[in-house]
């Protein structure tokens, strides 16, 4: 039985526990058995819930029910038509759920797809394909440039074997991988001596024996904490919820205070049970779900106009609310192309310019361009001669062109003409990218920013031979023929070449590598160190006629040239759209499976300040428990070396802690963290699928600073939500008041079913969509997000509503009494006087629900078309109401005269005249003032 992890144990232990010869591998027999035993190799899914539970459950909502309710009232009230609207609105936003919630389920699914769909293994002392599903505990696996690993596996032997391991561990290099047990407790991102399911081998072969499948493999874990991850009602359906509890609260106690006071006034029981019925349909706003699915739809659209792809209607309002943002930083903050940032030669410091792979840039020193000669000429056609890399654009690889014919240099190319001018200023488009190693990509193009490029200098100096890198000799070397002779070009680790050389060129002579100049470099070394820079040695030797080209006689006696210093830069957009953050009250947080000193150099770079106290490792996050790290996250900036668990931990102590949370990364271990988030954003061109599948948004253009511009969308969006919930509960509450003090007061019924249906679903809607698609206000991002735990009716929306609604009742219930005095007791004429007194008080109102801060007037009353063609077409449907005599019958109306319109648009309309007065006033004394 294994009882220590599988790292720890060298090959030879390894096999044995396994019972398996490396030579022969399994016998068929025993890998069936086996697979009987441990099932397939693939992720096992839990049962999921049928489509048609998923589409029942949409109807669960207590704010659907209060509109299925509303739809047995109409029908109840023999108004087919409104039931059958409200009905269609129900399954509307029933499909929108369903689809949303199906698409969610499908994250498991991608993660699947992730696997190799067949490996190579050693199966009877033969070399077989075999599907992937079908590899088990103790398969000898053969590795080799290009394969995607099947299983996890405990390497064996390995020849300059690396794996690509970004999608699990967040690491933005290629790991060498080599055979031999480690100590201790080993991260997994150190852990080189396993190869893992799902990551890709990028460079040289290898054996490994198979340790783990299924859902035993690191894979199947992240498999395990998705399936973990239970879903959560984001901060709108929460408040929408805690809304429609209200309304079937209000809905019940109107009725019952209604019929109750109507009958202890011996009114009919039957009649007043109509008239509380009637309140009901008053307090429910039927369109107000139609509303929001409407004003997030719009917002969505608006969204992929700035590249943020909405998956999850919800996440729009939830973005507007996020108090912090947890950011993988490879490709996310960074842009993933390592780039060369400084170089040491010839005793000088120089800086690099330009980044990622781009071969546009110049050295620097002390601010001035340096020239491109000696000894820098050297160390440049050292990175580019020692390097397999091809740097190419737009799927035209420089060698393929040199091979084509063009091998001489244009004219004027130094300026910018011939065939490499063009690939420079871009007139034949594509992006640069890099086949093969980042490293010695980012090698490249550093000698391509010097002009030196390395197809040209093949021709020049041809290459004879190759000594590959591997992880025990950290060096790689190549041999030239260099005009008559050979020289051996040599690059790798600082500390392993620097013991290998004993002389150094400076200013073009080679002299002595004494005791002052070596610490002078081992200075340098970990001055570049320190940024975070990643650090490889240069050298040189020209060979002897005769020299045996192995390792043993070439890699000796070198001459030291310089040092290149290297990174992953961040993005230049994330570092101003970080600060945005920081004014809208949001805290930035990277998570990274990279380095502390790395991770710290990178916050530093993009304004994010990590003192010794503010970085936290995985190993720091092991030792801590759900308590200590809710209570330790808040004043967190950066997070290093941590696995796909730590992060999915520091999203829920975040939560815990009462924190909005948005997750960001591109990689299958930011899956997990992603799903469980409150918005989870996945990266739309470097991200999985499965990430993907588990986010609520997607960046098209993976650029952090798309997020910013989502969240300013965001919040505009939920002030949208606040402007028109404050309109339609105002006026609902106006249909009440005017309804409830008329029945108390021993009135007739001032309005009827049909007419509070009316302006339910069409007067008001209209306007309300409008609000939906307001602009947003000046300074959205540089306040606060507002509070997530917060009522919909916070910040006085409530006191402004009621305010308002009371108004508009007091006004419209005063209308009808002028009505039935002056019109000798005539019902309908006072009834067509105070519901179209009430209906333009509502469009009155709708122009003050615009800001919650500013007067229309400073708003503007044309500055958002949309609602002005929404007014006017809701008058309009109101004029045809009143005017058109097959509506007349049905909505029980007569025409007015124009003594009535006076009337309701004094009664109507007296807050807007009163408020025009006073801006005008106030206008005109800041004019004075500002004269004076």
């Amino acid at each position: 039985m294994q009882s220590r992890p599988w790292y720890q144990l060298s090959p030879e232990e390894a096999l044995k526990v396994l019972g398996v010869d490396a030579g022969r591998g399994l016998a068929t027999i025993e890998a069936r058995r086996r697979l009987e035993e441990k099932g397939p190799n693939q992720l096992q899914a839990r049962p999921g819930v049928p489509p048609y539970r998923l589409f029942l459950s949409q109807f669960q909502d207590l704010m659907v029910l209060v509109l299925l309710a509303a739809t047995a009232v109409s029908a109840f009230l023999g108004e087919v038509a409104d039931a059958i609207t409200i009905v269609a609105i129900v399954i509307i936003n029933a499909i929108l759920g369903f689809i949303q919630e199906y698409r969610a389920e499908r994250s498991l699914e991608a993660l699947k797809e992730m696997a190799a769909p067949e490996a190579r293994v050693r199966r009877d002392g033969e070399i077989r394909r075999v599907p992937a599903r079908e590899i088990v505990p103790g398969d000898i696996l053969l590795l080799e440039s290009g394969d995607r690993v099947a299983a996890d596996a405990l390497v064996l032997t390995g020849s300059n074997l690396q794996a690509d391991e970004a999608a699990l561990t967040g690491e933005s290099t290629p790991v060498p991988k080599a055979p031999g047990a480690l100590a201790g407790e080993v991260a997994l991102g150190d852990r080189r001596n396993m190869v893992h399911q799902g990551t890709v081998i990028t460079g040289g072969r290898g054996v490994a024996v198979v340790v783990a499948t299924g859902m035993a493999t690191e894979f199947g874990k992240i498999a395990g904490l998705l399936q973990e991850v239970e879903a959560e009602e984001t901060p709108l359906q929460k408040r929408l919820a805690a809304l429609g509890r209200w309304l079937v609260l209000a809905c019940l106690v109107i009725c019952i205070a209604v019929v109750v006071a109507g009958t202890l006034r011996g009114e009919d029981l039957y009649g007043m049970f109509l008239a509380g019925v009637s309140l009901a349909v008053a307090a429910i706003p039927e369109g107000l779900p139609a509303i929001v699915t409407v004003c997030l739809a719009l917002g969505v659209q608006k969204m992929v106009q700035r590249q943020a792809i909405i998956r999850k209607l919800p996440a729009v309002e939830t973005l507007g609310c996020a108090t912090v943002i947890c950011s993988d930083k490879t490709g996310t903050l960074t842009r993933n192309q390592m780039t060369v940032r400084r170089v040491w030669v010839g005793g000088r410091s120089l800086q690099v310019s330009g980044t990622g792979y781009n071969p546009r840039g110049e050295y620097q020193e002390k601010g001035r361009r340096a020239a491109v000669t000696g000894d820098l000429k050297m160390l440049l056609t050292i990175a580019a001669q020692c390097n397999n890399a091809q740097l190419q654009k737009a799927g035209l690889t420089i060698g393929g062109w040199l091979r084509g014919g063009g091998g001489k240099r244009d004219k004027g190319e130094k300026k910018g003409g011939g065939i490499f001018g063009k690939l420079f200023d871009g007139r034949d488009g594509g992006e640069w990218t890099i086949s093969g190693d980042p490293t010695e990509g980012a090698l490249l193009v550093a000698a391509a920013k010097g002009g030196l490029w390395r197809e040209r200098l093949e021709r020049e100096e041809p290459r004879l031979a190759e000594i590959p890198f591997d992880s025990d000799r950290k060096r790689m070397s190549v041999i030239c023929r260099v005009g008559k002779g050979l020289r051996a070009y040599v690059k790798g680790a600082p500390d392993v070449i620097f013991d290998l050389c004993d002389t150094i060129l400076l200013d073009g002579q080679v002299v002595p590598l004494d005791a002052a100049r070596r610490r002078e470099i081992q200075e340098e070394n970990e001055a570049m160190a320190g940024r975070a820079l990643r650090v490889l040695a240069v050298a040189y030797r020209d060979l002897e006629p005769g020299t045996d080209l192995q390792a043993a006689a070439v890699e000796k006696n070198l001459v030291l040239v310089g040092l290149i210093g290297m990174i992953d830069p961040p993005r230049t957009e994330a570092a101003a759209a970080i600060q945005v953050c920081r004014q809208a009250g949001i805290k930035v947080v990277m998570i990274t499976g990279d380095h502390q000193v790395t991770a710290r150099a990178v916050a530093r770079e993009l304004g994010m300040p990590a003192a010794e106290g503010e970085v936290l490792n995985g190993q720091q996050l092991e030792a801590m428990d759900d308590a200590d790290l809710a209570r330790m996250a808040p004043g967190v900036n950066v997070y290093a070396r941590v696995a796909p668990h730590h992060k999915l931990r520091l999203v829920r102590a975040l939560k815990a802690s009462g924190h909005i949370v948005a997750m960001t990364g591109d990689g299958v271990n930011d899956a997990p963290a992603i799903k469980e988030a409150d918005i989870g954003i996945a990266m739309g061109q470097s991200g999985t699928d499965v990430t993907r599948e588990a986010a609520a948004m997607i960046l098209a253009d993976d650029n952090f600073a798309t997020i910013v511009a989502a969240i300013e969308e965001g919040r505009g969006i939920y002030d949208n939500i606040r402007k028109f919930i404050r309109y339609l509960l105002s006026c609902n509450i106006g249909e009440v008041m005017t309804m409830f003090v008329a029945v108390i007061s021993g009135l007739p019924l001032p309005l009827l079913p049909i007419q509070i249906l009316w302006m339910n679903l069409v007067t008001d809607g209209l306007p309300a969509m409008a609000l939906g698609i307001d602009n947003k206000e000046p300074g959205l991002m540089k306040r606060p997000p507002h509070p997530p735990g917060e009522s919909v009716f916070a910040r006085g929306l409530g006191k402004a509503m009621a305010f308002l609604g009371l108004q508009i009742g007091l006004a419209t219930l005063g209308v009808f009494i002028l009505g039935l005095y002056l019109g000798d007791g005539d019902l309908i004429t006072a009834r067509t006087l105070a519901f179209t007194t009430l209906v333009m008080a509502q469009l009155f109102a709708v122009f003050e629900c615009r800001s919650e801060h500013l007067s229309p007037f400073a708003v503007g009353y044309f500055s958002n078309p949309y609602l002005v063609m929404a007014v006017a077409a809701s008058l309009a449907m109101q004029l045809l109401v009143l005017y058109l005599p097959p509506l007349q019958v049905v909505f029980k109306t007569v025409p007015l005269n124009l003594f009535h319109w006076g009337v309701i648009l004094l009664a109507a309309g007296w807050r807007t005249l009163l408020g025009g007065v006073n801006y005008y006033l106030v206008a005109q004394v800041r004019r004075l003032v500002w004269e004076r």
